[in-house]
């Protein structure tokens, strides 16, 4: 043998022999070449399912082999058990059960992975062969490995076969049973329950177990517990795992056990059970306080786990005991103690965040008993979770500047993290508690802020603060009587603190909405976000404050408006790429409400740097650095026209049909976008002219003007004709996806418009002439061409269909583009052609040239559209696909019930894997639905699986 790599390429039966086998090992572990490894084991794995595994896996385990050998023998014998138990004959069913006994008894002392190994190899037998082939099969375990001999001592044995009894449960967790035989087999190895008990009791009582007895005992009732062995039936065991919590060899393993048992499914109907663990379980917090002085973190994570998993897993049942009420109480109590434990999460503990979640389940059935009951449990629950908001405000607090300055980023962002989640807790919360929460938390606000003699931290301040924020962030404050009071408290605040600043100016925008009822207060708080965004460290907070203040107060800031727009222009030079773009369309709110005139003194010293250095650039040769400078400015022109609104308007029609509606009419005279925009549109086209080949400059070009668009609507005609001849050229140059999103948009907003049909008549017939000309050059290289081409024949389809009457228009060649585009691998451009498709196919009655191409090349239609079900497209493009051939069926019934028939008669199409019948049965069926378009969408998603050989796999189950 040369190298398994050789072999591997050749795969003799001889060559799996017991010495090559060997050689290839010694190949996988020792040789320093990353390729022949990677040989080795692909040799290795058709070694250990070929014939000759059941020869070499024996000889593989020989007692003078090394352990890495050994373990692979053991591997190759699970492997051919479990999955390929099929070619075992029934008569060897005893023998193969009896080597598997010899081996695990001799490597009981051996090497343990080995043992494992062997074990899991047992245990798949015993799953494939009870319960009729091997009755009693765990009782005959326990009975051979209590028997003396063999030359093993007792302690080996033991420890065998209780590996055995583990990985048994294991190992039906992952087994590739058939699901009925599964269910045979979980109620089998419930039955044998009673052989493990026991043995598992007198192992763990014994005085004189040793400690990995005791642990490996454990770790056997964690497994078993996870097939829903009755709680009551396993009672005693988890008492047990209570007395081996102090013990700190066993602890973890005591933790992990009592954890399983307690978190099935099935254990909540054991009730008495259940209420004589809430006392064990008390039990643990004088070893828990223990800990928590020790600075030992395991032993906390662990006992606070057991005390919420009993918690969150049996909140319903331990509540209606009511009987027990005050020991409940009390393990709630334990809980709000691990939710408060000492120190900074997650340097100090990492504890109370496993916590946040039982409050969650247990205000959730608190709150749904009946209202009688409820009040009952609220008068008992309410005080407690006003502690618990009280705790959570002293976690959610920052450490000292010192210590928060030697933590590292990862601990910082848990922090953060940590923050975060505290903050939904609070929010949660207020549903139960309500406006109280919020005179609370102002109260102590109030207290901090004004006590002269006692000096408060900045922490403290700022996580009370954060608690408002938390709260009204998002839910409605407005009716709060306390609010006022808060506005009027942050001023006072002491800002000396990057972390306290940025709550201020977050707390601020979560009242925007407020101030906007409330405009009197402005004053108060308008100069701290002003002064803020001077900060740079806080411009992340200040700019988004300001952005909230303008978008909701905007009718409220005119006399603020001079000082905001300075401030802003200062900001905007020193300010990160995202927050100018935030300031710009703060600034755009702002200026929308104000006269046109000062609109445009304002438009005027704020965009005029901007477009001078726009100049300059454009009359400097293409490099990446003023590329970069270009695409700024543009990016800033484009979101502060993206929120510059002078007049109001409705939100856009639910279909998207028809084009946002104004609900006044405008100011009169020009729109002062449009006013700026005549003045820029040389200079943009001189832009333009340069950049033309960079996608990146043409995209943020067409954003200026597709923002506009958007935001004026009807206001911004002035425009449309010069912008329709532009668009038209720079398409014809070069053509690029944005500028065919610009014309959709065009489309949509003016095309039924009289004045401006032509315009854009011969816009669209010229971007749709130079695109099928992609079309005939090969349309593969341009999938976002193709897809916002599709886009834009949708919308005029479904704004004018009138722009297909036209003679200039190439109907058939349109159409013959979307059959091939439907072949695209990208699914976007799938999903946008079947949209075409579904906007075409209804205008077959009214649009003559429609109705022609139809009832030509409707068969080229079906063809594709079956292409794609039958395997040809994504799964996820089913829902599509089937929309297609319902709107067919809808406006093309005759003709679909021809195509269909001569579609489907080729064999092999749409799959090799669909007979005749399975292809008229969908035909029949997708005809008979006229109506119910979900129905089709199931009968495509059932044939697509059928084509594709999935139906009735895992995967179809998935679907």
């Amino acid at each position: 043998m040369e190298t398994p790599g050789r072999i591997a390429a050749t795969p003799d039966a001889l060559d799996f022999t017991v010495e090559n086998v060997e050689k290839a090992l010694h190949q996988l572990y020792y040789d320093p070449n990353i390729e022949n490894k990677n040989l080795a084991q692909k040799w290795l794995m058709q070694a250990q399912v070929s014939p000759q595994a059941w020869q070499f896996c024996w000889a593989l385990l020989n007692p003078d082999k090394v352990p890495e050998i050994q373990y692979f023998g053991a591997s190759a014998l699970h492997t051919k058990i479990s999955r390929y138990w099929s070619d075992i004959p029934t008569d060897q069913y005893e023998s193969l059960k009896t080597q598997l006994f010899s081996q695990i008894t001799c490597f009981s002392s051996g090497s343990k992975m080995v043992l494992t190994r062997l074990c899991v190899a047992l245990a798949s037998l015993a799953l494939n062969t009870m319960p009729e082939a091997w009755p009693g099969a765990v009782a005959e375990m326990v009975r051979v490995f209590q028997e003396e001999g063999g030359g093993v001592d007792g302690r080996a044995r033991c420890l065998a076969l209780l590996e055995l009894l583990t990985v048994l449960p294991e190992e039906f967790q992952t087994s590739r049973l058939p699901q009925y035989r599964k269910g045979q087999v979980r109620g089998a190895l419930g039955r044998e329950w009673g052989s493990v008990c026991p043995l598992l009791q007198q192992l763990l009582r014994r005085t004189d177990s040793p400690g990995a007895v005791k642990a490996r005992v454990l770790r056997c009732l964690s497994s078993w517990v996870l097939l829903d062995v009755p709680l009551s039936e396993s009672e005693g065991l988890v008492h047990d795992c209570f007395s081996a919590l102090p013990d700190p060899e066993l602890f973890d393993t005591a933790v992990e056990a009592i954890v399983n048992a307690i978190s099935q499914p099935d254990s909540q109907r054991y009730v008495n059970t259940l209420l004589k663990l809430v006392p064990q379980v008390l039990a643990l917090q004088e070893q828990l306080r223990e800990a928590v002085q020790n600075g030992d973190m395991e032993t906390c994570h662990g006992i606070c786990r057991i005390a919420v998993t009993l918690g969150e897993n049996h909140s319903r049942t331990l509540l209606e005991q009511v009987d027990h009420w005050q020991s409940f109480l009390a393990l709630v109590n334990m809980i709000m103690f691990c939710t408060g434990i000492p120190g900074h999460y997650p340097v100090n503990e990492t504890t109370s965040s496993l916590t946040l979640t039982f409050w969650y389940t247990l205000q959730d059935e608190i709150m749904s008993f009946e209202s009688d009951k409820q009040a009952v449990y609220l008068q008992v629950y309410r005080p407690v979770y006003f502690q618990l908001v009280d705790v959570l405000l002293h976690k959610a607090q920052f450490p000292s500047d010192q210590e928060y300055a030697s933590w590292s980023s990862d601990e910082k962002e848990q922090f953060r993290i940590y923050r975060v989640d505290i903050s939904d807790t609070l929010m949660y919360v207020y549903e139960m508690l309500g406006a109280e929460l919020l005179s609370n938390l102002y109260d102590k606000l109030g207290r901090l802020l004004t006590n002269a003699e006692q000096p408060t931290s900045w922490q403290h301040t700022e996580a009370l603060l954060y608690g408002f924020q938390s709260i009204a962030e998002t839910i409605d404050v407005n009716y709060s009587d306390v609010i006022p009071g808060l506005i009027g408290l942050i001023p006072r605040i002491n800002i000396n603190n990057v972390q306290l600043a940025d709550t201020v100016m977050f707390t601020i925008g979560a009242l925007a909405e407020w101030l906007a009822d409330h405009p009197v207060m402005l004053s108060s708080v308008l100069p701290l976000v002003l002064q803020a965004l001077g900060n740079p460290d806080l411009s992340v907070s200040s700019v988004s404050t300001l952005k909230k203040i303008c978008r909701e107060c905007k009718y409220d800031l005119p006399p603020y408006a001079t000082n905001i727009v300075a401030v802003s222009q200062v900001c905007v030079s020193t300010s990160s790429t995202s927050q100018c773009m935030w300031l710009m369309q703060a600034l755009g709110f702002l200026l929308s409400a104000l006269p046109v005139e000062d609109i445009l003194r304002n438009l005027h010293s704020l965009i005029t740097p901007y477009i001078q250095q726009l100049e300059k650039l454009a009359d400097e040769t293409p490099n990446p650095s003023n590329k970069l400078a270009i695409i700024h400015i543009l990016g800033l022109l484009s979101n502060l026209f993206t929120t510059l609104d002078i007049s109001k308007q409705d939100d856009e029609s639910a279909d998207g049909s028809a084009p946002p509606v104004k609900t006044a009419p405008p100011p009169p005279g020009p729109n002062p976008v449009v006013v700026v925009l005549q003045q820029v549109f040389a200079l943009i086209q001189t832009v333009l002219s340069k950049w033309l080949n960079d996608s990146q400059v043409v995209e943020a070009v067409c954003a200026i003007f597709e923002k506009s668009v958007k935001t004026l609507l009807h206001e911004f005609a002035p425009m449309v004709s010069q912008l329709s001849e532009m668009l038209g050229q720079m398409y014809s140059t070069i053509p690029q996806a944005s500028a065919l999103d610009l014309t959709r948009q065009m489309v949509h907003i003016f095309a039924s418009e009289t004045d401006h049909f032509p315009p854009i008549k011969a816009l669209f017939e010229l971007v749709t002439s130079v695109t099928l000309s992609i079309f005939q050059q090969g349309p593969r290289d341009h999938p976002d061409i193709v897809d916002s081409f599709m886009q834009l024949q949708a919308q005029a389809l479904k704004r004018k269909p009138d722009l297909f009457l036209s003679e200039s228009l190439d109907v058939k060649a349109v159409f013959h583009c979307g059959v091939l585009s439907l072949k695209f691998p990208e699914a976007p451009t799938v999903k946008s052609t079947c949209l075409f498709f579904t906007e075409l196919l209804p205008h077959c009655s009214d649009v003559p040239p429609l109705a022609r191409v139809v009832q030509e090349d409707g068969k080229l239609l079906i063809q594709a559209v079956l292409e794609g079900i039958g395997g040809g497209a994504s799964r996820s493009l089913m829902d599509q696909f089937a929309e297609v051939l319902f709107c067919l069926n809808k406006h093309c019934f005759s003709l679909l019930a021809v195509w269909l028939k001569e579609a489907l008669q080729p064999p092999g199409f749409p799959s090799t894997r669909v007979t005749i019948e399975q292809k008229d049965n969908f035909s029949q069926q997708i005809l008979r639905e006229r109506v119910n378009k979900r129905r089709v969408k199931d009968i495509v998603k059932e044939f697509t699986l059928l084509c594709r050989g999935l139906h009735g796999t895992e995967y179809a189950a998935e679907y």
